[in-house]
This record gives structure tokens, sequence and C-alpha cells, in this order.
């Protein structure tokens, strides 16, 4: 890889570990294409253990963190809340958008916009409000960071479980092959050692063996790859000048855009129907 990257991309998750869980193998992708990739866990993951004090865990989850970002040669920045307390707010939104002027992603992966629990849906809220004010003037960041005029596509992760909040199955609009890095991905969730151990005890969740099954399945999915993560792309309004797919555009053959996605998107719907007969 020449020194200077072809383009820069920005994970932003909830907790860490979330990006291992769901994202970290596109990253990956991203890089051997020339990328230069960022993670952003916006909470500490305060409550991911059972047996230490607030500080400890906190200062163990943010070294981990650290850690898996080092082997995946991946810069990251540290979070900005406590676990259950990342909301909506102004403050945040100042924070995410200083970050999202100073990388200026071509590309920001987050989670879906519905997802099991609330830290995951909000960052997905902060992550598209933090892009979509990256070219406007007026709007101050914090710290204060000039304007970004470049163009960025949002796209969002599959959520955990593979479905939504009322138990309906969510599918991918695109597939990116992980086979060629699923053991790397593999390691960096084994650096987050804390959360794993965590999870096992508190719900009896081998996290490496959700990480598998969870990328065997949307491999499956995908009706090409043996091991893939899924993303459905953000509407470019407000991102793009037009409608951009940055990432199928730089990973060609590793990403396979689902046709039959594209084209329920523009089906025409029942309600658009009543609505023209009213």
């Amino acid at each position: 890889m020449s020194d200077t990257p072809r383009f820069t991309a920005l994970a932003i998750a909830a907790h860490p570990d979330d990006i291992e869980l769901m994202m970290a193998g596109t990253l990956l992708r991203l890089r051997e294409a020339g990328g230069e990739i960022y993670l952003w866990n916006l909470c500490n993951g305060y409550c991911g253990s059972a047996v230490h004090t607030r500080e400890e865990i906190v200062a163990i989850r943010w070294e981990e963190a650290q850690a898996s970002a080092r082997l995946a040669g991946a810069s990251i920045f540290p979070p900005l809340a406590d676990d259950l307390a990342l909301f909506y707010e102004h403050r945040y939104l100042e924070r995410i958008a200083a970050v999202v002027r100073e990388v200026k992603p071509r590309i920001i992966l987050t989670h879906s916009p519905d997802d099991y629990m609330e830290d995951h849906q909000n960052a997905s809220r902060l992550a598209v409000s933090g892009a979509f004010v990256h070219g406007m003037n007026p709007f101050v960041t914090d710290p204060p960071t000039a304007p970004w005029s470049g163009d960025c596509a949002i796209y969002h992760a599959l959520p955990h479980g593979l479905r939504d909040p009322l138990r309906r199955r969510v599918r991918a609009g695109q597939y990116v092959d992980i086979t060629p890095v699923l053991a790397l991905k593999r390691e960096m969730l084994a650096r987050h050692r804390s959360q794993l151990q965590w999870l096992d005890v508190s719900q009896g969740i081998d996290a490496d063996m959700t990480l598998e099954g969870s990328s065997r399945a949307v491999g499956e999915m995908s009706g090409r790859f043996q091991y893939a993560e899924g993303w459905r792309r953000h509407l470019h309004l407000g991102f793009s000048a037009r409608e951009i797919d940055p990432l199928a555009e730089i990973l060609g053959d590793a990403c396979r855009v689902d046709p039959e996605y594209e084209r329920e998107l523009e089906a025409d719907v029942p309600d658009r129907k009543m609505a023209r007969a009213a």
C-alpha cells in the first residue's frame, strides 16, 4: 500500500467488540484495498463485567479496543459516554461531526437503525447526523473543525441476531466476502478478553462461536460467499451529490449487491397504490 491512502473508512459503533462482531471483516477488506481505516466505540463498556469496578473495566476495555485496532492496522478514537447513557444529544453530535470532518471518510460503517438495544440505535442515529452536517459551515463542532465538502456513503450493518427488535428477519442489500480475513477478524475479537469472559458468565454466550455462526449465516444469505458481512446502504441525500456505492466500487467481486433487494426498493408498494386511488 502506498503512503497516501486511496480513501478513508470510519466505523462508528456503540460498544467495544461491536465492530469486531459485525463490521471488522469489511474494514479489513477496505484496508487491503488501500484504505485508511478508523474505529470508534462511542460507549466505554463499563457494564461489561461482573467482577471489576467501574474504573477498572473502563480502563481494561479501552486497552482491549486499542489492541484490536492495532491488530487491524487502524486508528481509534476514545469513547464518549457510559453504556446505556448514549442518547441523541447535541453534545455528542458536536463531537461526532468533528471526527467526521477530521477523517473525511468516503465510507462510514455503523449499526442497523433497528437493533436489539438502544445504544446501538442511538449510535447509528448519531453517526448519520454527524455525517449529515459535515459540510454545513454554520454547524459548530467540538472541537471546532472546518467543514468538509466531499461525498461519503453510509452503510448500516445487519442487526445482532440478524433480526430487528420485533423478531423480524433482516436481510442485506449487499454482502462483503470476509472469508480471507475471518481469522484476523476472530483475532480482533479475541483481544476483548474481558467481554468474552463476561458474556460467557452472564449470558452463556460464546462470542467466538457467535461471530463464526453469524458470518456463515450471512455468507449463506449472500448466495456466493462462505463467510460474509451484510450491509444496507443509506439514502444518499445530504451526504453526496448523487447516488454512490463506494463499497461495491472499491471491493469489486468481493462485494455482491443483491439485485432482488434493489428491485424491491423500486417496487410499487400497496400503500402508494392506495394513496393514488384516494
